[in-house]
């Protein structure tokens, strides 16, 4: 059971508008290695974790990452208040607003939505926690690419943090990986 407090994870301070920042930051909420897929990879991988602390390892990261989908939605949300239909199109999102309106959609940067073929569960232990380490490695070398794309200093904040919680993540899976490397039965895994 989740206690959701009414905040964000790490306040987002975004004062500009930046319909093309925007194009680009949907990415880590519906891309291939945005927050949206780690979110589902990891609470659909922990129900075959063969320790508790796997277990609950994978049930904290995969909540983290559903507040990880609010700060980015908030951000692009924020990123697209007050735009005009054209300047949407301007930016390369007409066809965005023609299916979505001004609603937050899971997509990446190129408008392709959102899929499940974006995660992985195998029931293998040892192989989803690779997938998990290389996701998170993934997600922080996209969130170093868009810090390369702005200028605005707390757009740069926000992924700063966001950045940050995927390099612990990579660190907290290692540290379950050896947990289920140290189990008695780990040579079945080899």
């Amino acid at each position: 059971m989740w206690i959701y407090e009414k905040k964000l994870q790490y306040p987002v301070d975004i004062k500009v508008k930046d319909i093309r920042f925007a194009k680009y930051l949907i990415t880590q909420f519906g891309g291939p290695d945005g927050e949206l897929g780690a979110a589902m990879r990891y609470l659909s991988q922990r129900y075959t974790m063969p320790t508790g602390k796997s277990k609950a390892l994978l049930t904290d990261i995969g909540t983290e990452e559903l507040a990880h989908v609010e700060m980015i939605s908030t951000m692009v949300y924020m990123l697209l208040k007050d735009a005009t239909v054209k300047e949407l199109e301007e930016a390369g999102l007409g066809s965005q607003y023609t299916q979505h309106g001004y609603a937050i959609y899971p997509q990446d940067a190129n408008g392709i939505p959102w899929t499940a073929a974006y995660i992985q569960s195998t029931s293998d232990p040892i192989t989803d926690l690779h997938e998990d380490m290389a996701a998170e490695q993934k997600a922080r070398t996209t969130y170093e690419h868009l810090l390369n794309l702005t200028d605005d200093p707390g757009m740069k904040d926000a992924l700063r943090f966001l950045r940050q919680r995927e390099v612990v993540h990579y660190q907290r899976f290692g540290e379950a990986l050896m947990d289920v490397y140290d189990k008695k039965d780990a040579k079945k895994y080899f």
